[in-house]
């Protein structure tokens, strides 16, 4: 199988929330390291700026070009299983959907995951895709390896042992330090969760925030705004037996009411602002306790057929309750009318340079808007707040802090920075957005 290329004036490429359209002159769609080497020199001969873009779940212009657009469609596959290391090897463009269920087949498992598996395994771990945990960290921080593609078409292989300053950068790299084309994760065996789902309310699961995070291997929870009602989820290993959802209940939680219903609650809400509070109340308590066990990967991830935009803030985790409550007082006293939920998790520091969670215990506070409603007055808001609590925005999500905040925030900012000079000083894999975040 090879490679192909193409010239386009006329296809635009858009995320999956909408929010970014970027018109590259060339696509090329590699089906090996060798041909994505080639297709970055070729690029770098041309004067060509390149970025890869996977499945478009960054709301951030961090995968947009002008230059040459590289899909990882045909980089797909595992490459080698290791039992003895207990390691994976999988292409780049793997779909996160499409390693688990294949890992599940393998009776082995990755230790944790984000709330949804439709990226692929690098624009994952690229911008710090992570879902929560006391003592398990971020997709990225499961890495045990990677192969890169660097500006002049080296493919360089990294690992703690082989390029080590470059592997602590690369796990997160933003697309700015290469072209990632295989990664290798850390797997364990097969193992099942038992997943509490339950009501709580906000003043409750505010006051016992650290109590709940200490006893549960993964906690989160969702605030209703315009409501005092939480829903939070406890997942912890089992010993089993297995006891999914059933058929109908599974269908009913999901799919009726995590996304048919919702949607139209949304666009509801959209079409006549008035209503939400209203709604939120009812919704919040439309939700039911409910525990099944399962597979990993199947407890959690979640569907996500409700478009919408998203900012979300790290900040050390002791900051989280104080900052959420004031998030809280700012919506109760002014005219907005929010729709989604604030979603609350938690990661364990980590040693990634550009990691939301590096050196400290975080924890993570989103807010989401429908698409197509008005959100900068909500998310500037948000982000005013998040910013005084010494706040880290994800990557992959709205915000609008630049490289000088972020040298404020991370304490090995610089030592990313002076990498990026060292592999990519003509910025071949640089854009408008990489320009903003670390500098020229």
């Amino acid at each position: 199988m090879t490679s192909t290329s193409r010239t386009t004036t006329e296809n635009a490429w858009r995320n999956w929330a909408g929010t970014v359209t970027s018109h590259p002159v060339r696509e090329v769609t590699p089906a090996s390291a060798a041909e994505l080497a080639e297709a970055v020199r070729r690029a770098a001969e041309d004067g060509l700026r390149v970025k890869t873009v996977g499945t478009g779940h960054s709301f951030t212009a961090i995968a947009a070009t002008d230059g040459v657009l590289v899909r990882p469609d045909l980089l797909t596959g595992i490459r080698e299983i290791d039992r003895t290391a207990m390691t994976v090897t999988v292409e780049a463009g793997t779909p996160l959907k499409r390693l688990n269920t294949a890992l599940a087949r393998e009776d082995l498992s990755l230790t944790n995951m984000g709330d949804i598996m439709e990226q692929t395994v690098a624009g994952a771990t690229s911008t710090g895709t992570h879902g929560t945990g006391r003592d398990s960290a971020s997709i990225a921080a499961q890495i045990t390896g990677l192969e890169l593609i660097t500006a002049d078409g080296s493919v360089l292989t990294c690992s703690e042992k082989e390029n080590p300053e470059v592997f602590a950068a690369a796990r997160i790299g933003l697309g700015a330090l290469g072209v990632v084309s295989a990664i290798t994760f850390a797997v364990e065996p097969l193992f099942l969760l038992a997943a509490r789902e339950e009501p709580m309310t906000f003043d409750r699961v505010t006051a016992e925030f650290d109590e709940l995070h200490a006893e549960n291997e993964h906690f989160e929870f969702y605030w209703f705004p315009h409501t005092g009602n939480c829903n939070t989820k406890r997942n912890n290993r089992s010993a089993g037996p297995a006891a999914p959802p059933g058929a109908v209940s599974g269908w009913i939680e999901d799919e009726l009411l995590s996304n048919g219903l919702f949607q139209v609650v949304n666009s509801v809400g959209r079409a006549v602002p008035a209503t939400i509070p209203a709604i939120a109340k009812l919704s919040s308590r439309a939700l039911s306790a409910r525990t099944y066990t399962d597979i990993p990967y199947k407890v959690f991830t979640s569907p996500r057929r409700v478009r919408f935009v998203e900012m979300e803030y790290a900040l050390p985790r002791e900051a989280a309750v104080g900052a959420l409550r004031e998030v809280k007082a700012m919506i109760d006293r002014s005219p907005l009318r929010i729709s989604f939920p604030v979603e609350v998790r938690t990661a364990p520091a980590d040693d990634i340079a550009l990691s939301t969670a590096s050196g400290r215990e975080s924890a993570y506070i989103a807010v989401h808007m429908y698409k197509g409603t008005p959100y900068r007055s909500y998310f500037t808001a948000v982000e005013r707040i998040m910013t005084q609590h010494g706040g880290r925005p994800h990557w992959g999500k709205i915000h609008t802090r630049d490289a000088e905040y972020f040298e404020s925030v991370y304490p090995r900012f610089g030592e990313f920075t002076a990498l990026r000079d060292r592999l990519d000083p003509e910025r071949v894999f640089g854009n408008d957005y990489l320009r903003r975040v670390l500098g020229a």
